[in-house]
């Protein structure tokens, strides 16, 4: 049973992200932390992750803003090597409650509609993308923040979503080392659960873009938003590390 929800979630995951431009993570890394620690979970949903993201940045290339990516991408890298690193030394228990409170506040903020409010601008934008690379090493979870900090240049709804997934793949440059060479043997153990959520998610992806548009997107929003929230209340109040 646990190994078909976690094919099912990755599909969703997967076309869920294919529009929206953020999901794999906030998804997949609680679902592993119900079956392994909440730092091996983060670690092997990065691999999901990043092979989705490949797979969406190449179909939107041509729509990325190259200004935002390499200013406000390099601050995202930098933060998410520095929560990969902190990910490396801090206690699982920790962590579990980092994750599971921002995917409730995250979902909440889907649900009452408040993140369509989130306009940063200035230096303030520039320091939440250093934040959100920061919360993305450390919980793996980076992706409404990020698009939150995005919404203060105004992009275009196709270069928007573009240019989140370019600066998401700088982000999983910067972590995987780090999860690689601390996490590796754990992340192995489970090789066959990262293997179906990993083609999971590049089926979802391919799919998402055909299926996910009829969904009136405010409709849409809210059953994503519910669901982030149950997973985050699960992760809270999960026993161990």
């Amino acid at each position: 049973m646990y190994e078909s929800g976690v094919f099912l979630v990755a599909l969703a995951a997967g076309a869920i992200s294919a529009i929206s431009g953020f999901g794999i993570g906030s998804l997949l890394t609680p679902l592993f932390a119900l079956q392994v620690g909440t730092k091996t979970a983060v670690a092997a949903a990065s691999i999901p992750h990043l092979i989705g993201n490949g797979i969406r940045f190449w179909g939107l290339r041509h729509s990325v803003d190259h200004r935002v990516v390499w200013r406000f991408g390099l601050m995202s890298a930098a933060g998410g090597l520095g929560g990969a690193l902190l990910n490396a030394s801090a206690p699982g228990p920790a962590l579990r409650i980092v994750l599971g409170a921002l995917l409730v506040f995250a979902g909440l903020a889907q649900v009452t509609g408040q993140s369509q409010r989130w306009e940063f601008h200035g230096s303030v934008a520039w320091v939440a993308g250093g934040l959100s690379g920061f919360f993305g090493g450390l919980v793996g979870n980076q992706g409404g923040i990020r698009s939150a900090a995005l919404l203060g240049f105004h992009l275009p709804k196709e270069r928007f979503v573009a240019t989140a997934v370019a600066i998401a793949l700088f982000v999983d440059a910067a972590r995987m080392p780090v999860y690689v060479a601390v996490e590796r043997d754990s992340v192995a153990a489970i090789w066959p659960l990262v293997l179906l959520a990993t083609v999971g998610v590049v089926v979802g992806t391919a799919a998402g873009h055909r299926l996910l548009p009829h969904m009136p997107e405010k409709r849409f929003k809210q059953v994503v938003g519910v669901l982030i929230v149950i997973l985050g209340i699960v992760v809270l109040f999960r026993r161990g590390a």
